[in-house]
């Protein structure tokens, strides 16, 4: 088969990879010493890294981070109280194919958000759909949707969504239909997906921030008693780092 009709047909099925690695291989004589099956295969990998690469930055893009926060990056001194073994676990995202949760908790500054990124950063490079919500963008979103008439598809992409992120979760009360909306919404991803609730409220708080306390119970019976949880400690890392700027000058 002549080389330009192969080409065409490759850029035609989008395998993007392919094309780049025979074109590569039909300016490099080198390959010529190589056996079909080796050079098949070089094809092959160069097709699949450049989907997957593709396939991340696709999660990542959709996710909407609101930090670009990397495991690598992250600081797990021991000051921070953070278990290095438990973090490296999780960063691994084998509790996200279990359905299970993780509840990052700690004062104002500590880097609750930047954990609870890095943590959704690596399940998308492990393959797995993200979203990343504030809170109260997220109250006002299931709002909105009831207005347009959209509220069924939204719940419908949150539920189908593998690590749902709730950054500032119970960072103020909800009313009986807020807390309504999020049972509905936790209800629906149990047992079936995973989420990330980063707060600074402990746990032992929760309950009294829902209006209805039966609603509560049952909120709260889905999220605790299959979390993780991770607990930071120390000054605001904002702060320190504003004193460490002005040290510097």
């Amino acid at each position: 088969m002549l080389l330009q009709p192969l080409t065409d047909k490759l850029r035609d099925m989008r395998f993007y990879g392919l094309l780049s690695g025979l074109q590569e291989q039909s300016e490099n004589p080198e390959y010529k010493k190589l056996s079909f099956e080796e050079r098949l295969g070089m094809l092959v990998d160069t097709e699949w890294a450049q989907r997957k690469e593709r396939r991340l930055k696709s999660h990542i893009k959709k996710a909407k981070f609101r930090e670009k926060a990397l495991m690598e990056d992250l600081d797990l001194s021991p000051e921070r109280g953070l278990d290095r073994g438990q973090v490296l676990y999780l960063s691994q995202s084998e509790w996200i194919k279990n359905h299970l949760n993780t509840i990052v908790i700690g004062a104002t500054g500590t880097g609750k958000t930047y954990i609870a990124c890095s943590l959704g950063n690596a399940a998308c490079k492990n393959g797995f759909t993200v979203l990343f919500f504030q809170m109260s963008k997220l109250l006002r979103d299931v709002s909105a949707s009831r207005a347009d008439g959209s509220y069924e598809k939204l719940l419908n992409r949150l539920s189908k969504t593998r690590l749902l992120i709730l950054d500032d979760w119970l960072l103020d009360g909800l009313s009986l239909i807020q807390t309504r909306d999020m049972l509905e919404i936790i209800d629906d991803r149990y047992k079936r997906g995973s989420t990330i609730f980063a707060t600074q409220l402990p746990v032992s708080e929760w309950h009294s921030r829902f209006e209805d306390p039966t609603l509560a119970d049952a909120i709260m019976d889905r999220v605790v008693h299959n979390a993780y949880r991770l607990e930071l400690k120390g000054e605001s890392r904002r702060k320190r780092q504003k004193n460490l700027t002005q040290s510097g000058h």
